[in-house]
């Protein structure tokens, strides 16, 4: 089976700082790849390379079958589509109300939406995170919860075949962030998404991983279901644990 996020020998610096440094992973058909690591060890910074918010300094990286830094503004933009990402803080556009956050994305991508009703579509993405109801609120109106959601919507109105998740229950309460986690694996099977998904969660990371990639000093450490991680002898592994 191809993957359809190919990373091999990626390496990424700021200065001195070596913050990817040879990492490698694969992420296939229908699959939620949990990466964890400590703050700053370059998660988030893997993350934007893939959609290139930021340039590798060298390695393979191919989404898609594609090669990512080979491909042209408008092949990128193209590309976009098909790779959602959740950004940790949501990123709601604060002056549009959640109908127009969920149009923005539309109107970028028309060619998406040929011979589909867009307030249809809009509505239907909104109940499947079960939030139809706030479709004319703003975002201040929203808890943080909803906000998560609702930029969870925006992210899925394009129909993405993979998902990028930055720390997604990241301040967010205990029972809100469990709703998150169902709310994940429910998208997983109902649109056929595969995910790559970074977070110090590891309740999260417990639940929603088919498989593990532990990040330490810029390197996939060590990789496996979470069962297996939890009980492999290294005291590197095992800190994540406790």
């Amino acid at each position: 089976m191809e993957p359809l996020i190919h990373i091999d020998k990626l390496y990424k610096s700021f200065g001195e700082q070596h913050v990817l440094n040879g990492f490698h992973l694969d992420l296939f058909e229908g699959e939620n790849l949990v990466i964890v690591g400590k703050s700053g060890s370059g998660k988030s910074v893997l993350l934007k390379c893939i959609v290139r918010l930021l340039e590798p300094d060298s390695g393979v990286l191919e989404v898609l079958g594609n090669s990512i830094p080979e491909l042209n503004q408008y092949e990128m933009d193209q590309l976009r589509t098909d790779v959602g990402f959740l950004f940790q803080g949501s990123a709601l556009y604060d002056s549009m109300t959640v109908r127009e956050n969920l149009e923005f994305p539309l109107r970028r991508h028309p060619e998406k939406m040929e011979g589909q009703d867009v307030e249809a579509l809009i509505v239907s993405t909104l109940e499947s995170v079960g939030l139809a109801h706030t479709i004319g609120l703003m975002p201040e109106e929203l808890s943080g919860g909803m906000q998560r959601r609702i930029a969870l919507a925006r992210t899925l109105i394009l129909r993405p075949r993979i998902i990028l998740y930055d720390e997604p229950t990241s301040g967010l309460d205990p029972i809100t962030a469990k709703e998150i986690i169902e709310l994940m694996l429910k998208i997983q099977k109902e649109y056929h998404t595969s995910a790559l998904i970074i977070t110090h969660d590891m309740d999260c990371a417990r639940v929603i991983a088919n498989r593990m990639i532990i990040l330490i000093d810029g390197r996939n450490y060590a990789e496996g279901n979470y069962k297996a991680l939890s009980e492999l002898p290294d005291s590197r592994v095992q800190a994540f644990f406790k």
